[in-house]
């Protein structure tokens, strides 16, 4: 394998089981992974992707099934999003897994090695799934190893759980204060990386030492240290990305991953203030470049239905354009709206919204651009136009620049029309004329070098409002 990964990438995520089921229905039989076509993935390539996370691969259990299509909470959920549901659309959850091998229902099990290999060729990664908290209960290892679960006060087997909710019926929880389960998850763990080329871990903070003793009131040496480095060990440069929350992010940066889940980002673009936003991204750089910024997944509601149309736009600007791991779901370039239960294996039908799908492809013919790949950032002031003026407390800017090109991103993060100026960072400026030419609009101007960096560069726009420019000096 030789595919080259920029300091910056760009994910897109992709529900297998559902992307089959909407294939198949079109071709009128059943499709497995060596039918979803290259051109399809020659797209994504062409989009500047170099991850695809291909969630929901592997092998899950009729026990799993059975529980999935039996809760009632869950069936009144799913019948929010498929009024006409069908006993078939009930598939199961992909995090209930009974083994690491592809489900049947996805191809025979070379179909993933073929597949991977239809992604190398295109430069693209695969990235799968890795449950490290639980598994289904009709796995093997409840017959052949029940010593490496959990026991209720019943001496049952419990359900996997966090220490604030009530459990997941569809799990059994693994005990990570057994030495045998830890090797053996580390064995399971090599296996996979075999298969693919990154693994993103469903709620990787679970099996962090405090955040298990709070749950179970076990204890546990440490794991993902010694896993991460046992499977670096023999395939250099495979890539953990890690689903954490509740603070918990740099924990989990710090004992080897790669990337950790931007939820604290998200939550505050999502409540629409600029100042939380903008004091998240004055983070530490190291941080910041292993972050793994997003709108939507498959955990959270679609965020054309969460954000107004226009901040949607703006709070996509800030987040993906920003340093770090740009994580995109397939539907939100066309601005889905319902988003999918992970048991199901049928989506609902939805039309696309052109506006919102002319927006992504603007943005992500930003993400292709040098500078946003792998280029340096930096946070800019945003300065107030007059006195009295409290507007400028809404913007956020910042630059982006590699060899000699050079782009200013700004928004206008809130409801209303605001000022400011944007003192640029670049002394070289003076003297000559600069040519700005926004990216995702038609703003274009001309400004003297000497005004752009003292009082800087002035900026008037709508709430919601944003630019990215790309900045051109010549002597003036």
């Amino acid at each position: 394998m030789n595919v080259h990964t920029p300091r910056h990438p760009s994910l897109y995520e992709v529900n297998a089981r559902v992307l089959l089921r909407r294939l198949a229905r079109k071709a009128g039989r059943r499709l497995t992974l060596d039918d979803i076509p290259d051109s399809r993935l020659a797209r994504l390539a062409g989009c500047g992707f170099s991850w695809v996370y291909l969630m929901g691969a592997w092998e899950t259990g009729e026990a799993g099934r059975r529980v999935s299509g039996s809760n009632e909470q869950w069936l009144r959920g799913y019948r929010d999003v498929l009024p006409d549901l069908q006993e078939e659309d009930i598939c199961g959850s992909p995090f209930a897994v009974c083994g690491y091998s592809l489900h049947p229902d996805l191809g025979d099990p070379e179909a993933l090695v073929r597949f991977r290999e239809r992604l190398h060729k295109e430069g693209l990664l695969l990235m799968l799934d890795f449950v490290p908290n639980h598994t289904a209960p009709d796995h093997p290892w409840v017959r052949d190893h029940p010593d490496y679960y959990i026991r209720d006060t019943d001496r049952n087997l419990a359900h996997g759980r966090d220490p604030y909710s009530g459990g997941w019926p569809d799990t059994l929880q693994l005990d990570y204060g057994s030495p045998a389960l830890q090797d053996a998850m580390i064995v399971e763990l090599q296996t996979i990386a075999g298969q693919c080329d990154g693994l993103r871990c469903d709620m990787a903070m679970l099996v962090l030492p405090e955040v298990f003793r709070r749950t179970w009131g076990r204890e546990m040496e440490p794991f993902w240290p010694r896993a991460i480095d046992s499977v670096r060990n023999e395939h250099p440069g495979f890539l953990f990305m890690a689903e954490v929350y509740w603070d918990l992010e740099w924990t989990l940066q710090e004992q080897g991953f790669d990337y950790t889940y931007d939820k604290r980002l998200y939550d505050r673009l999502r409540n629409g203030t600029a100042r939380p936003v903008r004091d998240h991204l004055r983070a530490d750089s190291e941080y910041q470049d292993k972050s793994a910024r997003f709108l939507e997944n498959h955990d959270e509601d679609r965020a054309a239905a969460v954000f107004p149309p226009e901040q949607h736009r703006a709070a996509a600007v800030l987040a993906f354009l920003a340093p770090g791991l740009r994580f995109f779901h397939e539907g939100q370039f066309s601005g889905r709206q319902k988003k999918t239960p992970v048991h199901l294996c049928r989506e609902p039908e939805e039309p696309a919204d052109p506006a919102i799908e002319e927006f992504y492809r603007q943005l992500v013919a930003c993400l292709r651009l040098p500078p946003f790949r792998g280029g340096e950032w930096r946070l800019l002031d945003c300065n107030p136009a007059w006195e009295g003026n409290p507007s400028h407390d809404g913007y956020i800017a910042f630059a982006r620049e590699r060899e000699g090109e050079r782009y200013i991103v700004a928004v206008n993060y809130a409801p209303d029309r605001g000022q400011c100026y944007v003192p640029l960072p670049w002394a070289d400026l003076a003297g000559k004329a600069v040519r700005l030419r926004d990216l995702i609009g038609q703003a274009a101007c001309e400004r003297d070098g000497e005004g752009l960096l003292s009082p800087g560069l002035y900026l008037d726009i709508p709430g919601w409002g944003r630019h990215v420019f790309e900045v051109a000096a010549e002597e003036g």
